[in-house]
C-alpha cells in the first residue's frame, strides 16, 4: 500500500461566539460575528483545499427552542443559513459544535446557563437534546457532532465518561458520531485533564473522534496509541507553520484521519488581517501532498 501524503479531513473552526476564560471578560461587550468576514474566510479554505468546516456555536444563536439563550451577540438563524449554504455551496462539509464540559475557570458550557448548574440530571439532557436537535435540523450533518468535552475539571472520572457515553447515545440515535477534545497531550500543564482522557478512552465507544490537540509539542505517540486502540484521530496544531508541518507528519505517519485549523479570537472586522493571514500563512500546509 502506497503512503499516504495528505491528511484526508482538512477543517477550519469558525467560532459564532465561545467560552474560555478570556474571551469570557469580554462577553459584556461582545457583538455578533462579522457575516461578511466569515464568508471570506469560508472562501479561502475552500480555495486552499480544505473540506470541513466546524461551527462553534454555543450561545451565539437565537434559538428558537430556547429563546432565554439569547445574548446581545446572538445572530437570526436566517444569517446562520447563509453562512451554512456558502459553505456547502462551495463543497465543504458542515459540523455543529456545542461544549458540555463542566469547569468553573475554562467556562466552556456557561453558554448553557442557567442549565449548566443542573449537572448532567434528567433536564440538562433534555434541554441539551431540544438544542442539539435544532442544530441538526438547521446544519443537517452528514456525520459528526462536536461535543467539546475538553478541561472538564468538576466531574469525576466516572461522571465524565458517563456525560460522554449519554451525548453518544442521543447522537447515534441521530445517526451522527461525535467529536471530542482529547486531552492526554496536556499531561505536564494538566496532568488531571491528560488523566480524565486516559480514563475515558478505556471505556468509550471507538466511533467517537478524537481530536488531540497540543500547541506546543508534537506527540506522535499519542496518535499511535489511540488508531491502535482503535479510534478515528484528528489532530489540532497551533498556528506555527513548523508545528503545523511535524503535527501532520505525525499524523500521516500514524494514520490520523483528520487536521483542524483553531484560531481562538472572534470573527470581527478588527481581527480579519489576523484570521485571513493566518489561513493564507499555514492554510496550505494543510491542504499540501508530503
Amino acid at each position: 500500500m502506497a503512503k499516504r501524503t495528505t491528511i484526508p479531513i482538512r477543517g477550519y473552526l469558525l467560532h459564532l461566539t465561545h467560552y474560555d476564560p478570556r474571551w469570557y471578560l469580554r462577553k459584556r461587550t461582545e457583538k455578533p460575528i462579522d457575516l461578511e468576514l466569515a464568508l471570506d474566510i469560508i472562501e479561502a479554505i475552500a480555495k486552499i483545499g480544505f473540506n470541513l468546516l466546524i461551527v462553534d456555536c454555543a450561545d451565539g444563536l437565537k434559538y428558537e427552542s430556547h429563546p432565554e439563550l439569547t445574548r446581545r451577540y446572538s445572530l437570526p438563524t436566517a444569517i446562520l443559513k447563509r453562512l451554512l449554504d456558502y459553505a456547502k455551496k462551495r463543497k465543504l462539509e458542515v459540523v455543529p459544535k456545542l461544549n458540555f464540559s463542566h469547569s468553573p475557570y475554562h467556562r466552556h458550557n456557561y453558554w448553557f446557563r442557567p442549565y449548566n448548574k443542573f449537572f448532567d440530571n434528567k433536564d440538562y439532557y433534555r434541554i441539551a437534546f431540544e438544542l442539539i436537535d435544532e442544530l441538526i435540523s438547521l446544519f443537517k450533518p452528514k456525520h459528526f457532532f462536536h461535543i467539546g468535552m475538553d478541561e472538564d475539571d468538576e466531574r469525576t472520572h466516572t461522571q465524565y465518561v458517563r456525560a460522554i457515553l449519554t451525548l453518544r447515545e442521543g447522537l447515534k440515535k441521530r445517526n451522527l458520531r461525535p467529536i471530542i477534545w482529547n486531552d492526554t497531550a496536556r499531561g505536564g500543564s494538566r496532568p488531571w485533564h491528560a488523566r480524565k482522557s486516559l480514563a475515558a478512552e478505556k471505556r468509550i465507544p471507538k466511533d467517537i473522534v478524537q481530536i488531540v490537540w497540543d500547541y506546543k509539542h508534537v506527540r506522535s505517540e499519542i496518535i499511535r496509541r489511540l488508531v491502535q486502540e482503535g479510534f478515528e484521530v484528528w489532530v489540532a496544531p497551533s498556528q506555527r507553520p513548523l508545528h503545523v508541518l511535524k503535527w501532520k507528519r505525525a499524523g500521516l505517519n500514524h494514520k490520523a484521519k483528520g487536521l483542524i485549523m483553531t484560531n481562538w479570537i472572534c470573527c470581527r472586522p478588527h481581527n480579519r488581517s489576523k484570521l485571513l493571514d493566518l489561513i493564507q500563512s499555514i492554510g496550505p500546509i494543510y491542504s499540501a501532498r508530503l
